[in-house]
């Protein structure tokens, strides 16, 4: 069995399988659940320049995901993120009249 990623212990059971396939495991000291070897892909800088700049032109999300080579899940997280740091206050300044 493999040992746990957090607290190293050797006390792992199987727990099920993942979407997958992949077995899953469970340590009995800290409860964490986890896959041995997992394939997590991490998404580099340019291709989220590909997706901030392809947002832009207000292409779905769908073609987006398909364009840039990312799960629609991950851009849909992305999406929410950026909008997260959009400011929520608008500030409009009066005209002047008569001028």
């Amino acid at each position: 069995m493999p040992a746990c990623p957090i607290c190293a212990s050797s006390q792992t059971v199987k727990n099920g399988r993942i979407h997958n396939g992949k077995q899953r495991f469970k340590c009995q000291n800290c409860g964490r659940q986890f896959v041995e070897q997992p394939t997590k892909k991490v998404i580099d800088s340019a291709t989220r320049e590909l997706v901030d700049r392809l947002l832009l032109e207000r292409i779905s999300l769908a073609g987006i995901a398909r364009a840039a080579q990312v799960s629609e899940q991950w851009l849909q997280t992305y999406v929410n993120e950026k909008y997260a740091l959009v400011p929520r206050s608008v500030q409009v300044t009066p005209k002047k009249r008569g001028a």
